[in-house]
């Protein structure tokens, strides 16, 4: 079998499509603590919980930039590593004027 960019792209080493996974424990960390900041909108206990969704979803998208099983997922990772990146400027910006 031929070894295309198709099947690099969207193919795991067992020749498997993979576009999603069951969720491993930095994307956890990242639901886990979104819902909570939800739920604890002010405070201390806020702050908190954003640091470490930001910093739980920033591990996620190093990980899969660099650890994916195709490229499709290292994309994704590339493509949320610079989400997370542009998100926090904007909201520097926006508070710093």
């Amino acid at each position: 079998m031929e070894n295309t960019f198709l099947d690099k792209t969207f193919r795991d080493s067992d020749g498997k499509i993979v576009i999603a996974q069951m969720p491993n424990l930095p994307l956890i960390v990242w639901i886990v603590t979104s819902i909570l900041a939800l739920i604890f909108t002010t405070g201390k206990i806020n702050t908190v919980l954003d640091v470490v969704a930001n910093g739980s979803l920033f591990t996620w998208a190093w990980l899969e930039l660099f650890q994916g099983v195709n490229y499709f997922r290292r994309a994704l990772g590339l493509f949320v590593l610079i989400g997370i990146i542009a998100l926090k400027i904007i909201s520097y910006n926006k508070f710093s004027n």
